[in-house]
C-alpha cells in the first residue's frame, strides 16, 4: 500500500527556453501544465507549490524562496518547510503526462526499502530525476541543511548536489513519466500527443471534470456502449441527451447518498442502455410486423 504522503510542486523558474513565458501556466490539452501535475499527486495530504500565486484546480499550499529565482535546490527548501508526512513526493511543475500511478511506484520503492532516503524515477535514457521522486522528509531537510552549512545558501546551487549524499533506489518508468516541457516543440510535441487516437478521449473527459471540478471515476466505456445504443436505437440526438440524464441521475443519487458516484454512474446507466435496448425492440416488432 502507498504510504501517506505530502507533495512539494516547484513551479518557479525562468523558462528562458521559452522565451520568459509562465511555463506553469502553459496549456496542454486545454490544462495549464502545472494543474496537470497537480491532478497526478492528488492523493497528497498536503501539496506545497513553490512559485506565483494563481488560480489551480485544487487548494494548495504556496510557497515562495527568498530571493525568488534562486533555482530548484532553493525552491525545494523553501517548500519542504511546510511538509507535514514523513514521506514526500517532489515534482516539478512541467511534466505534462504525470499520473499517480508514478507516484504511487516512487512512493512504494521508498516504503519497500527502509534503508535508503530516496527513490528516484529513472528516465528513458538512464539519467536520474531528483525532481520525480519520492524522499524521506527527515533526510531531504538533513541533505539541504548539509547543503547550506557547506555552501553558505541553496541559491544557485546545481541540483545534481542533492542527491549526492543520500542513499537512493532507482525506478523505471514509461518514456513519458518524466518527459518535461522546456521548449515550445517539447509543448508542441506533448500537445500533438494527447490528440491521438488513443489518448485523446480520456485527455478530454479529464479536462471536463477539472474544468467542472468533478472528482469522480468512470467507466467512459459505459457512456459510449449507452450513447451508441440510444443513437442507434432511438434517434441521433438521444446520445448526448440520454448521457446527459444518466449524469443528472447520478448526482441525485450521489446526493441522496443511496449510491457513491462511480456506482450511481454505472447503474443508470445500465437502466438507460436496458431501456433503449427495449425501444429498438419495440421499432423492429413493429417494422417486422
Amino acid at each position: 500500500m502507498t504510504t501517506l504522503y505530502d507533495a512539494v510542486v516547484l513551479a518557479g523558474g525562468a523558462a528562458k527556453r521559452l522565451g520568459g513565458v509562465d511555463k506553469p501556466g502553459v496549456r496542454v490539452g486545454g490544462r495549464a501544465l502545472l494543474d496537470r501535475v497537480l491532478a497526478g499527486c492528488r492523493g497528497a495530504g498536503r501539496t506545497v507549490v513553490v512559485g506565483g500565486r494563481r488560480a489551480t484546480v485544487r487548494p494548495v499550499v504556496w510557497a515562495r524562496e527568498e530571493p525568488p529565482g534562486g533555482g530548484p535546490l532553493a525552491a525545494l527548501g523553501a517548500g519542504v518547510r511546510d511538509v507535514a508526512a514523513g514521506a514526500v513526493l517532489v515534482l516539478s511543475a512541467d511534466l505534462p503526462f504525470l499520473d499517480e500511478e508514478t507516484g504511487r511506484r516512487l512512493l512504494d520503492a521508498l516504503t519497500a526499502a527502509p534503508d535508503v532516503d530516496a527513490a528516484l524515477l529513472v528516465d528513458a535514457d538512464g539519467r536520474d530525476q531528483p525532481l520525480v521522486a519520492a524522499y524521506r522528509t527527515d533526510a531531504l531537510r538533513r541533505e539541504l541543511a548539509h547543503l547550506v552549512t557547506t555552501h553558505g545558501s541553496l541559491s544557485g546551487l546545481p541540483l545534481r548536489l542533492l542527491t549526492q549524499g543520500l542513499r537512493v533506489v532507482r525506478v523505471t518508468a514509461g518514456p513519458l513519466a518524466s518527459f518535461d516541457c522546456d521548449t515550445w516543440e517539447d509543448i508542441a510535441a506533448a500537445r500533438a500527443r494527447i490528440r491521438e487516437h488513443g489518448n485523446v478521449l480520456d485527455e478530454w473527459i479529464t479536462a471536463v471534470k477539472d474544468e467542472l471540478g468533478i472528482e469522480i471515476d468512470v467507466d467512459t466505456g459505459v457512456l459510449l456502449d449507452l450513447a451508441r445504443d440510444a443513437a442507434h436505437g432511438v434517434a441521433r440526438p438521444a446520445a448526448p441527451l440520454t448521457t446527459f440524464l444518466v449524469g443528472y441521475a447520478a448526482a441525485q443519487a450521489a446526493a441522496a447518498g443511496t449510491a457513491d458516484g462511480p456506482e450511481a454512474v454505472a447503474e443508470a446507466s445500465r437502466r438507460a442502455a436496458a431501456l433503449a435496448n427495449r425501444w429498438a425492440a419495440e421499432a423492429e416488432r413493429d417494422t417486422a410486423g
